[in-house]
């Protein structure tokens, strides 16, 4: 007869069999669901059965807003092709075709691999300058390094129908550091031969003032990603070839004035500060040194020395409470529309689309859109008829468009 340890050990031995063998499963079981879901997120969809249309109010009229998509999982970006069809990534790291009636394809392959944790993952697409003969598109992304790093990097592929093709990265951030926050990233060219990438500092502050480091920098390179000759640092042993300027905390917006060619630049100040910059070559924007912000703590920012300081970039315009921006785009050269000569910007913590009347440069008044609908904006963009596209940050985000007020 057994003695009573032993026995109590017995069926010790044997609940903790029956929980390993219960977990086991159960870990199994997870899984498979993990990639049924995987599955189930990367699938097709079919163009909806009805359109939803919203009428929301405007200073100028109603706005008409009709949902073109929806399930897209947190998508970041939208192209507008040729066609009429819509190019949309999505954070996890999905590349897109979306129909002009809405119906969602399957992931395009040969996406470059992503670091898709927190504020990661694969971020902004756009065409080609020259995209009618070449099918050139740029993906912006969070590339993974060794250690668990990451750090913003562009890729340059061909666009075919299912998958990219020659997929070549042309640049990134040094040094990749370990983090999941401030990524940037927008790409914008000057029409000059020269593309703009934005970066975010990875909520290293001081590195943003630091030239033999890319984080908080804004980039400036030709079309093939090698560096232009008259870069402001190239020749410096001390500074990166590829700085363009300096002093940034992290930015998510950047377009090019059509009627100027000036570049515009918005970025996310801490708790408060959220500024627009019009950057030059070799200017220092500040970061921390100056900030109209403070830390998410409510204290003030270690570095700060105040909202302006000799030698440093104030901001062109600057919002005391943060709307949180992502995305840009100019309404201009459409004479007729009451929304013309506007600057479009998305707002995340605000839910909203913020429209910026211009006179010139000068922004005379601000106008924010779509609050009623309580959705986060991502990114935005205008086609040449003059409507405009909106990207929803959601788990089932969506793709919009807007019909601007009708004229008085």
């Amino acid at each position: 007869m057994r003695s009573r340890p032993h026995r109590f050990q017995e069926l010790s031995m044997t609940f903790v069999l029956r929980r390993g063998v219960l977990s086991a499963v159960m870990l199994l079981t997870l899984a498979a669901c993990q990639r049924g879901g995987d599955a189930e997120a990367a699938a097709a969809r079919p163009a909806p059965k009805q359109t939803t249309e919203h009428r929301v109010p405007s200073e100028l009229g109603e706005v008409r807003v009709t949902e073109i998509a929806s399930g897209l999982e947190h998508p970041w970006s939208v192209a507008l092709l040729p066609n009429g069809e819509f190019l949309v990534t999505e954070r996890p790291g999905r590349l897109r075709r979306v129909s002009k009636d809405g119906a969602i394809s399957a992931p395009i392959a040969n996406v470059p691999p992503v670091w898709a944790k927190g504020q990661g993952g694969l971020l902004d697409v756009v065409l080609a300058p020259d995209f009618a003969t070449s099918k050139h598109i740029y993906l912006s992304y969070a590339e993974p390094g060794p250690d668990g790093s990451a750090g913003t990097a562009v890729s340059i592929a061909t666009l075919g129908d299912t998958a990219l093709t020659e997929v070549k990265r042309i640049y990134e951030q040094q040094p990749k550091l370990v983090g999941p926050n401030h990524f940037g990233s927008r790409i914008a060219f000057d029409g000059k031969g020269h593309m703009f990438i934005t970066q975010g500092e990875r909520q290293q502050r001081m590195a943003s003032q630091e030239l033999d480091k890319l984080q908080g920098k804004l980039v400036r390179l030709n079309l093939d990603g090698s560096v232009p000759a008259d870069n402001p640092y190239v020749g410096r042993n001390d500074a990166r070839p590829e700085i363009w300027s300096y002093g940034h905390r992290n930015m998510q917006s950047l377009a090019t004035d059509p009627r100027t060619g000036t570049l515009w630049e918005a970025e996310h100040g801490p708790r408060g500060g959220d500024e627009i910059n019009l950057p030059q070559a070799g200017k220092n924007y500040g970061w921390p040194i100056i900030t109209n912000g403070i830390d998410y703590s409510g204290l003030k920012i270690a570095e700060a020395e105040g909202k302006e300081k000799p030698g440093l970039e104030s901001p062109y315009h600057v919002w005391e409470v943060s709307p949180a921006l992502s995305g840009m785009a100019f309404y201009t050269g459409h004479a007729g529309s009451s929304w013309n000569d506007s600057l479009f910007l998305g707002a995340l913590a605000d839910s909203s689309l913020i429209r910026l009347s211009l006179d010139g440069d000068k922004i005379v008044k601000e106008e924010r859109l779509l609050k009623s609908l309580g959705w986060r904006v991502r990114d935005v963009r205008v086609s040449a008829d003059g409507k405009v596209y909106v990207l929803t940050d959601e788990e089932e985000g969506k793709l919009l468009r807007l019909d601007p007020p009708a004229a008085k």
